[in-house]
């Protein structure tokens, strides 16, 4: 074929048609477009999408092919070396341009290098575009230039930038090459887990394009006014549910940016809600430029003064801990909830990592392992940085004396304990004033209620006071010796 008859367009983490920088500029060059995805775990080495991830992305992949063929084209799979296989196919179509989005992940980073390397010396030019962030992680510095560890400051200077451009229409055909390559079926790259816990979790999934941008829409168009009211209750549909999608880039932050600005501009019945919201769109960003600049984080902590904390190994507590037997309800409902569909509320993500890292000390890391493994929106930047704020090691984190105190945050924000009583059934007989502390009841009225603590429901697997002592003990040491 001559030269640049065909252009690839290399899909990573933007599985999507509709504002797709890269797409779109594939099909600007007035070429037939060669969409491919290549599934090549190994080069994420430790980070390789977990087991709920790689559920969400089958079925992102099998959505996006249907949404390929309806425009005249189709979605070529294959496995293997990402250099290799990008090499082979320019050579077959004398391809001389590659287009893709930019993860910036840093094995991601690394990848993109090696294929760049490999193209190049073939005479092939990879043009890259974010396509996943509102910034690049390198488009905002300090006035010294240098990296923000602090969300404010770093939120303050994207608004100084100005809004988000406009999102991208989705293409209405994309031009397909004469011949198609080889392509392995999906059932080939073998992302479902052979386990019975997946058809659990693949009922709760909202997968795919067109349904994030339904989720959108309806969240926009409504939930989005009582959000900062209720984005902190398990126990009620108050957040937007969009985090895998905007993880595997069903959906721009763009759509989103402009979805929630264009709600705000709507008239007379404008609430904040939408800058509560828009606000959580530059933490994600926040999240991507801590990576980027410290990309050691997701296994060190960013403050080195907590490098020494002395860790408990404990396999028998950190398993009661993913498997919602702490004793303690509020934190047992969210293990489960996690479990059962693949994500879990933020604010029990935080309660839930509060317990295991200050009442279990049991290393943080371990959690953000277990919730890579475990979440649909498993992504690398924000588990890092939710977890090291939790611990107190991290960016902007809360302050390292800052524990989560389980029953009165369940209390709190899950006031009539529907959350609870949903995910930890054994005590959905067990009145509101003791659901949250079932150890406080008198026995013989919780047996009443059909429990008997060691039996029905664990006993608490520690006293909270007392471990939350000795982990402020900890850190004030560690704080005494920097």
């Amino acid at each position: 074929m001559a030269s640049e008859s065909v252009v690839i367009y290399w899909l990573r983490n933007d599985l999507r048609l509709a504002d797709n920088p890269a797409l779109t500029a594939a099909l600007a060059t007035g070429h037939a477009v060669l969409p491919v995805y290549i599934w090549s775990p190994e080069e994420e080495g430790d980070w390789a999408p977990g087991a709920a991830s790689r559920v969400w992305l089958h079925e992102s992949l099998k959505r996006l092919a249907k949404a390929y063929e309806a425009l005249g084209s189709r979605l070529v799979l294959r496995q293997g070396d990402s250099a290799e296989t990008l090499h082979a196919l320019c050579d077959a179509y004398g391809t001389t341009t590659v287009f893709t989005s930019r993860r910036y992940e840093p094995h991601a980073l690394h990848q993109e290098a090696r294929v760049r390397d490999r193209l190049k010396g073939e005479d092939v030019t990879l043009q890259v575009f974010n396509g996943s962030l509102l910034n690049a992680p390198d488009a905002v510095a300090t006035q010294a230039g240098d990296p923000y560890k602090v969300f404010t400051p770093y939120y303050n200077a994207c608004v100084k930038k100005g809004e988000p451009d406009e999102p991208f229409s989705a293409p209405q055909k994309i031009p397909a090459p004469k011949q198609w390559p080889a392509s392995d079926a999906l059932a080939d790259l073998a992302l479902v887990p052979d386990h019975s816990w997946v058809e659990k979790v693949r009922q709760h999934g909202t997968f795919g394009e067109a349904t994030a941008q339904e989720l959108l829409d309806t969240f926009t168009d409504d939930a989005i006014i009582d959000y900062p009211e209720l984005r902190d209750r398990p126990d009620v549909s108050g957040t937007s549910g969009l985090a895998p999608h905007l993880h595997f880039g069903e959906l721009s932050p763009r759509q989103v940016w402009h979805a929630a600005s264009a709600y705000r501009l709507s008239g007379e019945d404008a609430r904040p809600g939408n800058e509560a919201y828009i606000r959580q769109l530059y933490w994600r960003d926040f999240a991507y430029h801590l990576l980027y600049y410290f990309p050691n984080t997701p296994e060190e902590p960013l403050k080195p003064m907590f490098a020494p904390f002395p860790w408990v190994e404990d396999d028998e507590a950190l398993q009661r801990w993913q498997r919602g037997q702490t004793g303690y309800p509020f934190v047992d409902a969210g293990m489960r909830e996690l479990w059962e569909t693949g994500w879990m509320h933020n604010r029990v993500r935080m309660v839930v990592a509060s317990f295991l890292i200050k009442d279990l000390r049991i290393h943080w890391r371990e959690g953000a392992q277990w919730f890579w493994d475990c979440l649909f929106d498993a992504d690398l930047a924000n588990n890092s940085l939710g977890w090291q704020w939790v611990a107190g090691c991290g960016a902007d984190a809360a302050p390292y004396f800052r524990v989560f105190n389980p029953f009165s945050q369940g209390k709190k924000f899950d006031p009539d304990g529907e959350y609870v009583r949903k995910w930890v059934p054994e005590l959905a007989q067990v009145p509101d004033k003791y659901l949250q502390t079932p150890w406080e009841m008198p026995p013989i009225e919780l047996a009443a209620c059909g429990v008997t603590l060691g039996k029905e429901y664990p006993h608490p697997m520690v006293d909270h006071g007392e471990a939350r002592k000795t982990a402020l003990a900890i850190y004030d040491e560690l704080k005494a010796a920097k």
